[in-house]
């Protein structure tokens, strides 16, 4: 069965329950009979019919997707989803976390640098890695666990330092780092994996690892300490949690992640860690976590630069007791939304978090010739320093969007663009048109600043995420090591 799209919609906004009755009278006017053009005049306020053209789009899609029959509420989330109360890695159950400071990285409050977590069962594991030539031991390690198909358990993760570009020694404090958690765990040390985040270039201490690893104490509500472990320039941890029905069985999917900076598609600066209580077979386990990770975390940029180090894990214990999902079938979906919306929602706090960031940029192209165009312009837009730095300065430098969206090289009509700013739309037909300045420029000095772009060239819808570009991202980098 494919991917329910839910949290695709065609525009940031169609996903808010505020759309819809915009949508119902698009729909109704279309059934009457009525041209875009039409359907345009007739909307109020009026809107062009090439805007008309993109509403109806989004409208069918919003028809197609139930909405019309579900009460949503958060954001990308359908009525048969709950969030947790300060949800995490250990709110699926049968799953435990701890973490402590070791002095990885320097002290501070309530900081800690090594973490645990385990399940009480063994788990079907499914993992995405980062694609940069060079990688961390760390990596290599735990993507040979994953690849090799057998149970995992435990993982264990460090902030501070990155264990990478030191050698072999990499790879042999590596497997000792998990065979300390595994001693720790009393589980075997192929039921570890591995994760480590910092800096490029040194050791990991393992005088230190081997102090405080058996020092560790886990709790079935430790996800938060889970979390704030594996933190380097993070302000804050980013961690959630949801419960979805699965066949009449209560299913919970929880997640944590961290990154700030050295963020780029094709993952990033970032680890995060994803736990399911649901019995899940492993290739629709793995499809499931590449889909999302392509609609989330490939989809995010701080700072053009891919790390050494990225690793995304998902671990399902089967301890809800229901029947195992293989993705023919309506609860795979289900379960597949589910995970959609949470690594969609990390990968968002991720953005927001940027270093020196003030501001979240959201961009959405919709009326690309197919999802994979619009996701390569969403990213470019998100991806470049310039319109970043117009955001920062709050200046409505709307050829810069454009300037974005041709440098992905996907096939479009310029003739045929349309750009909003919050909703504001300042580009249709490819042309500025008479807006209000001084709108635009408070839009852009908002918390979230939300580009859209309107293709009108096909169906094709994707959304990227970045943050603005501040002078204190560059003071902060200029001496990170230092």
């Amino acid at each position: 069965m494919p991917f329910d799209r839910t949290v695709q919609l065609a525009g940031a906004r169609a996903r808010q329950l505020q759309a819809l009755p915009r949508y119902r009278e698009v729909l109704r006017l279309l059934d009457e009979g009525m041209k875009p053009g039409e359907i345009g005049a007739a909307l109020d306020p009026p809107v062009t019919r090439q805007r008309a053209s993109a509403l109806i789009q989004q409208a069918k899609r919003a028809q197609a997707l139930g909405l019309f029959e579900e009460k949503i509420g958060d954001e990308n989330m359908s009525s048969d989803m709950t969030t947790v109360n300060s949800g995490g890695v250990t709110s699926a159950e049968g799953f435990s976390a701890g973490a402590i400071f070791a002095g990885i990285k320097t002290a501070g409050a309530d900081k800690r640098d090594i973490g645990l977590l385990l399940s009480d069962r063994p788990c079907t594991v499914a993992g995405t890695f980062s694609q940069n030539s060079v990688l961390s031991p760390s990596v290599t390690l735990s993507k040979a666990v994953v690849d090799g198909g057998g149970e995992v358990r435990g993982v264990i993760a460090n902030s501070g330092v990155a264990n990478c570009a030191v050698g072999e020694q990499g790879l042999i404090d590596a497997r000792e780092a998990s065979a300390l958690a595994a001693e720790k765990l009393g589980i075997s040390a192929g039921e570890v994996l591995i994760a480590s985040t910092g800096v490029i270039g040194v050791e990991l201490p393992m005088a230190l690892m081997r102090e405080h690893i058996p020092q560790i104490e886990l709790g079935d509500n430790d996800g938060d300490e889970f979390a704030a472990a594996i933190m380097t320039t993070d302000t804050h941890r980013k961690a959630i949690a949801v419960r979805i029905d699965v066949g009449g069985t209560t299913v919970t999917i929880g997640g944590c992640a961290k990154g700030s900076g050295m963020i780029h598609p094709n993952m990033a600066t970032m680890l995060a860690f994803l736990t399911t209580d649901a019995a899940v077979e492993k290739s629709f386990l793995q499809k499931t976590l590449s889909h999302a990770v392509t609609l989330s975390f490939n989809q995010i940029d701080i700072d053009g630069d891919q790390s050494t180090n990225d690793t995304v894990l998902l671990l399902a214990n089967g301890a809800a007791g229901n029947a195992s999902l293989a993705g023919d079938s309506e609860d795979s979906s289900t379960f597949a939304t589910a995970v959609d919306y949470v690594t969609r929602w990390l990968a968002r706090e991720m953005a927001r978090d940027g270093e020196g960031a003030q501001t979240l940029i959201e961009v959405t192209v919709d009326g690309a010739h197919s999802d994979e165009d619009a996701r390569l312009a969403a990213r470019s837009i998100a991806a470049s320093l310039l319109v970043r730095t117009a955001v920062y300065g709050k200046d409505p430098n709307w050829g810069r969007i454009l300037m974005a969206v041709g440098k992905s090289q996907i096939l479009l009509t310029e003739s045929q663009i349309e750009v909003f700013v919050n909703d504001i739309q300042i580009v249709f037909e490819g042309k500025a048109i008479s807006y209000s300045i001084p709108s635009v420029v408070s839009a852009l000095g908002e918390n979230e600043v939300r580009l859209r772009v309107g293709l009108n060239v096909g169906d094709g819808f994707g959304e990227a995420w970045g943050c603005d570009l501040t002078e204190e991202y560059v003071v902060f980098n200029s001496a990170y090591t230092t």
